[in-house]
C-alpha cells in the first residue's frame, strides 16, 4: 500500500506543479493582450486624470503646468511611439494638442479644457480597449465605442446630436462641443468627434 501511494504522489506532484505554473503565467499573458500597439499608456493617463481633477478644480494655471509634464514626456517618446503605431500616435497626439491649446488660451474656458481633456481619455482608453479586443467605452454616460472598443462613426454620433437638437438652436456649450465633434469628424479623427459629440448628447439630455 506504501509504494501505491508513494507512486500516485510522484505523479501528482509534477502535475499539481504544471497546474500552478500555467496559473501564475495565465494573468502575465492577459496583462499582455491589453497593452495598446504603443505600449504601456498608464504614466499618461495618469498626468491626464490628475490635469482633469485640476482643472474641474477651478486652478487652470496648475491645470497647464501639469499638462505640461505630459506634453515632455509625450515629445520625449514620440518617435518611439510614432515608428509602433503612426495612426494610433496621431489620435492621441491630435488629442494632446487640443488640450495644451484650451489650457494655453488667453483667457482658458473652463468647459473647453473639460472637454479635451475628457476627449484625450477617451483616445487613450479607446487605444487599449482596442489592444484588449472588447468593451464599450462610455464618454459622459454615452458609448462612443463598439463591443471591440473601435470607435463609433463619427457622422453617426454627429447625427444623433442633431436629431437631439429637433432643429432647436443650440446652447453655447453644446453649439461648441458639436462644432469641434465636426471639425474632428473631418479630419477622419472618430474618437475625438465622438468625444465631443458624447458630451454634447450628455447636455441634451441633462
Amino acid at each position: 500500500m506504501r509504494n501505491v501511494l508513494l507512486s500516485v504522489a510522484l505523479i501528482a506532484l509534477p502535475a499539481l506543479g504544471f497546474t500552478l505554473v500555467e496559473m501564475k503565467m495565465a494573468p502575465r499573458t492577459q496583462a499582455v493582450a491589453a497593452v495598446s500597439p504603443l505600449g504601456d499608456l498608464s504614466a499618461y493617463r495618469v498626468i491626464v486624470d490628475d490635469t482633469r481633477k485640476i482643472a474641474q478644480g477651478g486652478d487652470l494655471a496648475a491645470a497647464e503646468k501639469r499638462a505640461t509634464d505630459l506634453e515632455s514626456l509625450w515629445d520625449q517618446n514620440a518617435d518611439a511611439l510614432q515608428a509602433k503605431d503612426a495612426t494610433a500616435w496621431g489620435v492621441i497626439d491630435g488629442a494632446n494638442d487640443a488640450v495644451f491649446k484650451a489650457l494655453r488660451a488667453t483667457s482658458p474656458d473652463a468647459a473647453r479644457v473639460d472637454a479635451a481633456l475628457a476627449a484625450l481619455q477617451a483616445a487613450l482608453a479607446g487605444q487599449e480597449a482596442a489592444a484588449a479586443g472588447g468593451g464599450v467605452q462610455l464618454v459622459a454616460g454615452i458609448a462612443v465605442t463598439d463591443a471591440n472598443g473601435h470607435p463609433l462613426p463619427c457622422e453617426k454620433m454627429a447625427g444623433l446630436v442633431r436629431d437631439g437638437l429637433a432643429g432647436q438652436a443650440a446652447a453655447p456649450k453644446v453649439a461648441d462641443l458639436q462644432a469641434k465633434a465636426l471639425e474632428r469628424c473631418n479630419a477622419d479623427d472618430d474618437a475625438n468627434s465622438d468625444a465631443f459629440s458624447a458630451q454634447a448628447l450628455a447636455l441634451l439630455k441633462g
